[in-house]
């Protein structure tokens, strides 16, 4: 079927992309389906109501499927290794501890913040926040800083660089759908994610701070205090550690600023471990060795640490791949060029066309990797058709926007709710409210230095 009722065949795509897009927000939402399962029949829905061919369905969802997930998985499963080693060597505690001392009890907060941006590096939101919250409540015990005014500061951390900065799978979909580069992204995800933390972070979290009292669970306290201590790795090399992504990342990038052409071999072998790939995967075996074999670990404790650190990203690993399947659907239907060409005539802005899709599909799904893989599709083809536009800009957008309003449909709205042990009306008055800042203000900043660049 071409045509609906006489509109034009763009309309009609975009209506049968409506249907699709409710189906996938109602089945997760509503009904509580597995994202993954929800993703894949949103796929064929679309793909069958555009006038696809049965087998071209087929084909368009294992080929987004394996397109998506063949850098991402990749990069999801080495951040993990890494997010894990720094969990049982220490790391974490380590950089937050020195931090502490460093900034004193007056401003622990801006040094939580640190310490959510540091940790928030290698490894997913929902690990951070269960890596972090220990450090968190001993913290508040030894400063007695209000529990939100340490937290909302952590929390602000992990969730700007998850949503912002590479390598995090979110800005990496992004990156590969619109062909941005890795290393321009990662300057300017710094120049506006920092900002933007301190503001939803120190400065919103010492306010809400003074007004919402709460207080974690005591058998939850105890229940980390009771751990066993333990001797912590230094400072230096655990930050080396964390921090050498992203370090090899910028090289490879600033090489080939340098030398665009790669005339030198050099030049080469810097693009080479600045891949991301690549970069990670040397992180990787050198924390086997640094927060690993120095640390006393035995070579069946540090091979048990790499594998069990991958069972638990598995469902992650597939939601992404059902969001590229989605994707690809979109392209090969048609959709994507005809809400590229509306975007197009219409004259919109597509760093806020970006941010406005991503949104949408956010505060609708809640959750952030939903919106990165599908608003992905959307927001390529109208990219495409806007000749000098920033891609990193746009990536950013899309990141910030798939941040926005984390409410009840949302897993890491509850997560955050019971570790503060925090009403839903508090937690929407804190966490969700932090969430916005964070997304809009994002906005505000891309915006703003889209006017220079």
């Amino acid at each position: 079927m071409n045509t609906l009722f006489g509109m034009s065949h763009s309309a009609t795509l975009l209506v049968w992309t409506l249907i699709a897009i409710a189906f996938l927000i109602v089945f997760i939402s509503k009904f509580k389906w597995n994202p993954f399962v929800t993703l894949l029949l949103a796929s064929i829905l679309l793909g069958l109501l555009t006038g696809m061919k049965s087998t071209d369905v087929v084909t368009s969802i294992t080929k987004g499927l394996g397109g998506t997930l063949g850098t991402i998985a990749i990069v999801i499963g080495l951040g993990t290794m890494l997010g894990k080693m720094m969990a049982e060597s220490g790391g974490a505690e380590r950089i937050a501890t020195t931090l502490i001392d460093l900034f004193g009890d007056r401003k622990v907060h801006w040094a939580m913040l640190l310490v959510g941006v540091l940790v928030g590096i290698p490894v997913f939101f929902e690990v951070g926040v269960i890596l972090l919250i220990p450090i968190v409540f001993v913290v508040v015990a030894k400063t007695k800083k209000p529990l939100l005014q340490v937290g909302i500061s952590v929390l602000a951390g992990l969730s700007v660089v998850h949503g912002l900065v590479p390598p995090h799978p979110a800005p990496m979909i992004a990156i590969d759908a619109y062909g941005a580069n890795l290393g321009q992204t990662i300057v300017y995800s710094l120049l506006i994610g920092i900002p933007v933390a301190i503001v939803a972070g120190p400065l919103f979290g010492k306010y809400i701070g003074k007004r919402i009292d709460v207080h974690p669970d005591p058998k939850l306290v105890e229940q980390f205090a009771s751990k066993n201590e333990r001797k912590l790795p230094g400072f230096g090399i655990t930050l080396l550690t964390i921090l050498m992504p992203v370090i090899l990342m910028l090289i490879g990038s600033i090489a080939s600023i340098i030398d665009p052409d790669a005339k030198y071999g050099f030049t080469v072998f810097c693009e080479f471990i600045g891949h991301e790939v690549v970069a990670l995967l040397i992180s990787v075996v050198f924390s086997f060795f640094s927060l690993g074999f120095a640390r006393g670990f035995s070579k069946d404790e540090v091979s048990k640490f790499a594998s069990d650190s991958l069972a638990p990203i598995a469902g992650i690993v597939l939601i992404i791949g059902g969001g590229g399947s989605f994707k690809q659907v979109l392209i090969d239907s048609g959709v994507g060029q005809a809400i590229a060409d509306m975007a197009t005539n219409a004259n919109i802005n597509v760093i806020l066309f970006a941010w406005l899709v991503a949104a949408l599909i956010r505060v609708a799904t809640g959750s952030a990797t939903v919106a990165m893989t599908t608003s992905a599709g959307i927001v390529a083809p109208v990219l495409a058709m806007t000749p000098g536009a920033n891609l990193e800009l746009v990536v950013l957008a899309t990141g910030a926007g798939s941040l926005i309003l984390s409410h009840v449909n949302d897993a890491g709205f509850w997560m955050v709710k019971e570790f503060f042990n925090m009403s839903v009306p508090q937690t929407l008055k804190s966490w969700t409210v932090m969430e916005t800042i964070l997304s809009v203000l994002g906005l505000v900043l891309i915006l703003a230095v889209s006017m220079f660049v």
